[in-house]
């Protein structure tokens, strides 16, 4: 007698074999059958018709604070995901000294997007090591949370204020046993940021971007004959022969995986280093995301392009309603056009506001791959009208425009063909972060429905790939090789997906963190049900109110 019995199901296994048809057995929260006629059970789901996949393992997300209050991790949770990683980018909130709170959560409000608001009346601290804050979050939840010790914490732990500044042999030293404990307490890695786009509120980089050798090298020790643990590197010198040397000096030293986030471009030397690092045994692990680094601008978003302009900034205080009304006036957009705009002295920030060829309006298949004459500047022109004016339009229609920073060439293909290398890895969704500027954490979803489906601008990837990139491919990373596979003795975490009917819903602006703060959310149709340790956690989309996920601890 199963506990549970998918039936019928179109199994893509996590494996990327092809397509197959059987039952799956449930019982006690594993998979112990698969195959025909496998008898009874006290429940059974008939997925005739329907994709059955693992749960999606999401490696990159910032849930740190999230954890505290949501127990459904939302948005993740409505893509698919059955386990989550947190703890990215060298920032969270633990170790950390009494006072010190406040520093974090500047950090984080900083580097990611999360309102400081809702982070001050959501987390309940209470916690200063690393041990201590894990213990704090030990709760059920409806997916499996793990986290990693983040660099920037350790270092404000140990040299306070000169947390900026050059580590000295002592503080080293300190670091290096601080990483050690909270890996012995449950964490599953560590990571760090070496990225110049990771700056505090006063426009510092966090600390430990320019942290030595040394001080890495000794942090890597902190691995040495633990057994587990992943170290997360995000870093602007992955073609510095320096920065290379010690990355693979640390994985000789120890065996530990490492995954360093990348990009296409004339990036290759983390490629080789990864095919070099394989023919020793050892896992570096490129982390490619679906999309370019973007923001997706709107009248509610953090990014409004039409807030360089005096007339707008007059009203952008009122409802939405209001802003909306004034946008279809045409004395009001005659107004605008006529305006010297006060531009932000940022260039980026001047860029993403200005620069009409390179922002996009979300189309109706959100594609997130738009053509190059489907910008604001290549709609206005193909229309007769101003760019102004399309934008207003835009705006107006509560439509998200999408800004990528690191420049457009008309498809997503680079990004593309990046996941598909040998070595890399599925990542960067950054779910609970960015919340004012996009919403990645709905990637899973995007990857099934448009990447191996409707994309119709060049090739689609294999279904079965993209279930693998996203599932045993994932997991493997952080050494959680108990998941990600339908086969007997893995855990029964499972999607049942109406694949042909799955889609995604426009992003849009909610006000549900604590203290009524903003986050972009994104929807799905499509699943009807995901199953955590064989306990179905929504139906259609629906929560059941079912908490079978977990604290991960690493090496337990």
């Amino acid at each position: 007698m199963f506990d549970l019995i998918i039936k019928n199901a179109n199994i893509a296994d996590g494996t990327g074999q092809a397509l197959f048809s059987a039952s799956i057995g449930v019982k006690d929260g594993m998979i112990t059958a698969v195959g025909q006629d496998l008898g009874q059970a006290t429940r059974e789901i008939d997925a005739e018709g329907h994709l059955v996949t693992p749960g999606f393992v999401d490696i990159h997300t910032h849930y740190d604070g999230q954890v505290c209050w949501d127990k459904q991790l939302t948005p993740s949770c409505w893509h698919g995901v059955t386990t989550t990683v947190m703890g990215n980018c060298g920032v969270g909130f633990a170790p950390v000294r009494a006072g010190d709170e406040n520093q974090l959560i500047e950090l984080m409000e900083s580097v990611e997007d999360i309102p400081g608001s809702a982070l001050n009346e959501g987390i309940p601290w209470g916690w200063e090591t690393y041990s201590e804050y894990l213990d704090a979050i030990d709760t059920p939840y409806v997916m499996d949370v793990g986290g990693q010790v983040p660099h920037v914490a350790i270092r404000r732990y140990v040299m306070g204020d000169r947390c900026y500044d050059d580590a000295n042999d002592h503080d080293i030293e300190r670091m290096a046993s601080v990483t050690r404990e909270a890996l012995k307490a449950g964490a599953l890695g560590f990571s760090t940021s070496r990225f110049y786009g990771h700056l505090d509120k006063a426009g510092n980089l966090v600390p430990g971007t320019h942290a030595a050798a040394k001080e890495m090298l000794a942090i890597g020790g902190a691995f040495k004959g633990l057994g587990h643990g992943t170290i997360e590197i995000i870093s602007d010198y992955l073609e510095d022969d320096d920065e290379l040397n010690w990355i693979e000096q640390i994985m000789r030293d120890t065996g530990r995986t490492i995954t360093t986030l990348t990009a296409p471009g004339k990036r290759e030397k983390i490629w080789q280093l990864a095919e070099k690092m394989s023919q020793s045994g050892l896992s570096l692990r490129p982390q490619c995301g679906a999309r370019p680094a973007s923001i997706l601008m709107s009248l509610e978003g953090t990014i409004n392009p039409l807030a360089i302009f005096p007339s707008y900034k007059a009203i952008r205080q009122l409802p939405l309603d209001e802003r909306i009304a004034h946008l279809a006036d045409p004395a009001f957009r005659e107004k605008i056009k006529t305006e010297q705009p006060i531009h932000h002295r940022n260039p980026d920030a001047k860029r993403f506001t200005t620069s009409y060829d390179e922002m996009y309006p979300l189309d109706d298949a959100l594609s997130y791959e738009p053509g190059i004459k489907d910008s604001i500047a290549g709609l206005a022109e193909a229309r007769g009208l101003e760019p102004l004016d399309v934008l207003m339009d835009t705006l107006a229609e509560q439509r998200q425009i999408i800004f990528f920073f690191g420049g457009y060439k008309g498809n997503l293909s680079p990004y593309f063909d990046n996941i598909a290398r040998a070595h890399s890895v599925f990542g960067l969704s950054d779910g609970g972060a960015h919340c004012g500027v996009l919403c990645d954490a709905s990637v899973p979803t995007y990857m099934l429905s448009y990447v191996a489906r409707d994309r119709t601008v060049a090739d689609t990837l294999p279904l079965e790939f993209i279930v693998h990139k996203m599932t045993q491919n994932t997991a493997s990373v952080f050494g959680l090789n108990d998941r990600g596979v339908i086969a007997p003795g893995y855990l029964a975490d499972f999607n049942i997906i109406d694949y042909a009917k799955l889609q995604l819903e426009p992003p849009k602006m909610v006000y549900d963190l604590p203290g009524d703060g903003k986050r972009l959310i994104q929807k799905a149709n499509g699943y009807i049900a995901t199953i955590k340790r064989g306990e179905v956690t929504f139906e259609n989309g629906i929560a059941t109110g079912a908490l079978p996920g977990k604290l991960l601890r690493g090496g337990t």
